[in-house]
């Protein structure tokens, strides 16, 4: 069996001397006050907890205040400190910018306001670093993320990933969050395909790497909200919006270069899977469970039904025959995808052996139940879903068998 498998590689363990295998990236414009207090805070936290060499850059875009001078003195003050300085504003036109000079193979990038805990960092480049994923994000909308923010961020902030999901079909749960990193490789790739220089920048760049079928590790933070943050939010909605529609126009068009970018980046494809789990199974398992529920729902509806004029066993045999019938139709088009009346014989008649298999555990159960004791009906009942979910598994392999392992 040939393995067409290629993971990416993983990132030197032992870099050469003096270089970085990660380089933080501090986005910032007009943020004298808070730049020192963040920098030094991230530095003391990658010395103590970081394992591999590291540098922080600095990401002036065109500040105006005393932003550059404050940088400036940091760089001096920490070695791994370095600073970059671009004429024009723009998140994206920043991170573009120190990402492409940058020679670390991992790139990653924060807010100065540090409102994810820098906890995250580690797990955040770990999978980079393995060459397990591509890219990372910190996610504020997994179920473990403890985020502190008020409800209309909140609220814009679900709002614009849902759109997101509706309009470009994304994957990844939190698109704007400020904590993501990427592979160096990868970012060579992507960045030249990547228009947008502000905010949407982050989406255009996830919205690409999933579409290259690369893998994307999402990170769930704990985020406390900035009350300083001076985002414009409806300029941003705004230029966000113009950025989906200009997005999609591009993927409907085939404008982007998706099929070269995938052959190019994308992973290859899994090993073949052992004759024991054969292809196609998940999917026949998921559907058999479905049309197993409504088949037992049914079953129950049409015992009690008969349960008063009939009696437990005669109300059992007819409901079990009838869903039986029933049952292997549905699975026979739904689960095994076998249309047309071809075998359909053989398929019933191994449906009605997985009916006197499931009549016999649940006329077993009644008969065993109603010896030792007088049940309630509620009773009743848990007996036989019980011994249905028996029957039910015996039922899938019999007709897994009789349809000869139809994908």
């Amino acid at each position: 069996m040939t393995d067409t498998y290629a993971p990416r590689a993983a990132v030197q363990a032992r870099p050469a001397a003096g270089s970085a295998v990660l380089d933080v990236v501090v986005p910032v414009y007009n943020e004298e006050a808070d730049l020192g207090p963040c920098v030094r805070r991230l530095h003391a936290h990658l010395t103590a907890h970081f394992p591999y060499p590291f540098r922080i850059t600095v990401a002036d875009n065109a500040s105006v205040d005393g932003t550059p001078a404050v940088a400036r003195a940091l760089a001096g003050e920490l070695p791994e400190v370095g600073v970059l300085r671009l004429d024009e504003k723009g998140r994206g036109r920043a991170l573009r910018a120190a990402w492409s000079a940058s020679p670390a193979p991992v790139l990653a990038y924060m807010d100065v306001d540090l409102s994810t805990d820098l906890a995250a960092l580690l797990p955040l480049v770990a999978p980079l670093i393995s060459g397990h994923s591509d890219l990372a994000i910190g996610t504020r909308l997994a179920r473990t993320s403890r985020v502190v923010r008020g409800a209309k961020r909140e609220v814009i902030s679900r709002g614009y990933n849902l759109l997101l999901r509706g309009a470009l079909a994304a994957r990844f749960s939190d698109a704007q969050c400020g904590f993501k990193a990427i592979r160096a490789d990868v970012a060579a790739e992507l960045l030249p395909l990547v228009r947008d220089t502000g905010w949407f920048f982050d989406t255009e760049l996830l919205v690409l790497a999933q579409r290259a079928g690369l893998r994307i590790h999402e990170v769930p933070v704990d985020w406390v909200d900035d009350p300083d943050s001076r985002v414009d939010i409806v300029a941003t909605a705004l230029a966000d919006l113009r950025g989906i529609g200009r997005l999609g126009r591009a993927l409907v068009t085939g404008a982007l270069p998706l099929a070269q970018l995938r052959a190019q980046l994308g992973r290859g494809p899994l090993p073949a899977p052992p004759a024991q789990v054969p292809i196609g199974l998940p999917r026949q398992l998921a559907r058999f469970a479905a049309v197993g529920v409504a088949s037992t729902l049914a079953y129950l509806l049409l015992f009690l039904a008969a349960r008063g004029p009939l009696g437990a066993q005669p109300a059992n045999l007819l409901a079990l025959l009838l869903t039986a019938v029933a049952n292997t139709a549905a699975n026979r088009r739904l689960t095994f995808g076998v249309s047309g009346r071809r075998h359909a014989g053989r398929h019933h008649l191994q449906g009605l052996l997985a009916f006197a298999l499931g009549l016999a555990l649940t006329s077993g159960s009644l008969a065993a139940l109603h010896a030792t004791t007088t049940p309630n009906r509620a009773l009743e009942l848990t007996v036989l879903v019980t011994a249905n979910l028996a029957a039910t598994a015996l039922r899938f392999l019999l007709l897994r068998l009789a349809m000869h392992h139809r994908p």
